[in-house]
């Protein structure tokens, strides 16, 4: 079930539960191949990915594993975009991630979260959709949460937690993430 803002709940036991842990288990029998490649076997990598999200990434993609995901097929990659080693990527309430877009090693990108109340954890999975805009630099060791857009030419400080959008051509660190500053190109 989804509302108005791109968030997908989705209960337990239900048709849309077995949907997702289908798509789990493709993932897991995916990455494995992906992982077991060398950075110097650039175009199979390609490749893999590209069976792994369903759509073929430009010559320009690259990405170093290992790499994770609970499904794959939510994620969208735009040209010149580098992803680094131990990345990864829950997205099943979807990941949009437009050209030149660098992520730094071991970030996670996690569109999917569970109730806070106890009597509710395990009832179902609420998922919301991440974009990362042209030209963001996402440094090392960085927790993007769903729901969060991470606005054009912005970079995100390594260790960061980000809870929240980023506005457009700004640095932003910390935990959670705040605006440190403005970027421009001096």
């Amino acid at each position: 079930m989804s509302n108005g803002d791109g968030t997908k709940v989705i209960p337990r036991r239900m048709p849309e539960s077995a949907v997702m842990v289908a798509r789990i288990r493709r993932a897991m029998s995916i990455t494995p191949v992906l992982n077991r490649l060398t950075f110097d076997a650039a175009d199979e990598i390609r490749a893999v990915f590209s069976d792994l999200i369903g759509n073929k990434v430009d010559d320009s993609f690259s990405l170093i594993p290992p790499f994770y995901t609970t499904g794959g097929e939510n994620i969208r990659v735009g040209r010149n975009v580098f992803i680094n080693q131990n990345c990864t990527m829950y997205d099943l309430g979807g990941i949009d991630i437009a050209d030149d877009v660098m992520i730094g090693p071991n970030v996670s990108i996690i569109t999917s979260s569970h109730p806070t109340a106890p009597s509710q954890r395990r009832a179902f999975v609420i998922a919301k959709p991440i974009v990362i805009e042209r030209n963001v630099w996402i440094a090392a060791g960085v927790t993007i949460i769903g729901g969060v857009t991470v606005g054009e030419n912005s970079v995100v400080a390594a260790g960061s937690v980000v809870t929240r959008d980023v506005p457009p051509n700004t640095f932003v660190g910390g935990n959670p993430a705040r605006v440190i500053r403005s970027i421009g190109d001096d």
